[in-house]
């Protein structure tokens, strides 16, 4: 099946099993037809891990608000370089555990960073790419702390909290809002399989209307 890439993200507060249901998706558009690449971040790339590690592990919990986010566009500049707009280029569907979105999300609505510094470092490094779709998987924070601690030790923005993750979650579902033809909402607050479910009809859905459109 030949049609131009298209970037799909998976995102979302802690707990709500995005990482668990990727390789569900990517079966679900390769069954369609597509060839698909994971890829996630922070990271995706070696320069790109050695970011992660240094964003997620307890060794710089001093670190600078300023500092964490061009960090995370630092990584995201070589992912897009090395990763996603190759594949894209090649026609082949890039499939992303987190974007841009958790930038607005953590660093914006968590930390309280201005939406307009992370808008121009956006602009800079994406130059307009946007993903076409974002499934973004919703539940209660006090709900996905129980699961992200059952998972094992708790990273840097885990261990934030509680109030820290309900401004995340609030950005999230505001940014939903603002842009709704982007945006699909998975409740994922339900077994696995009523999510796979949900995620099931809402890539039908996508999928007839990118066809149809």
């Amino acid at each position: 099946m030949t049609m131009m890439g298209r970037l799909i993200v998976v995102d979302g507060v802690e707990g709500g099993g995005k990482t668990t249901l990727l390789e569900f998706i990517r079966t679900r558009l390769a069954t369609a037809g597509y060839s698909v690449l994971t890829t996630r971040e922070p990271g995706g790339t070696t320069l790109g891990e050695e970011i992660r590690s240094l964003l997620l592990a307890h060794r710089q919990d001093g670190m600078t608000l300023s500092a964490e986010t061009l960090l995370v566009f630092a990584a995201r500049a070589e992912h897009l370089a090395k990763v996603i707009r190759p594949a894209l280029s090649a026609g082949q569907w890039v499939l992303c555990d987190r974007f841009t979105d958790a930038t607005y999300a953590y660093q914006g609505g968590g930390r309280g960073l201005s939406l307009d510094k992370i808008a121009v470092l956006e602009h800079w490094v994406q130059e307009g790419l946007q993903p076409d779709l974002t499934l973004l998987f919703d539940l209660p924070v006090t709900v996905g702390l129980e699961r992200a601690g059952r998972r094992g030790a708790m990273d840097r923005f885990e261990r934030e909290g509680e109030n820290f993750l309900e401004r995340v979650r609030a950005a999230y579902l505001e940014r939903a809002r603002q842009q709704p033809d982007r945006y699909r909402i998975v409740d994922a607050n339900g077994s696995l399989e009523a999510v796979k479910s949900q995620v099931d009809a809402l890539l039908n859905r996508w999928l007839e209307q990118l066809h149809a459109g």
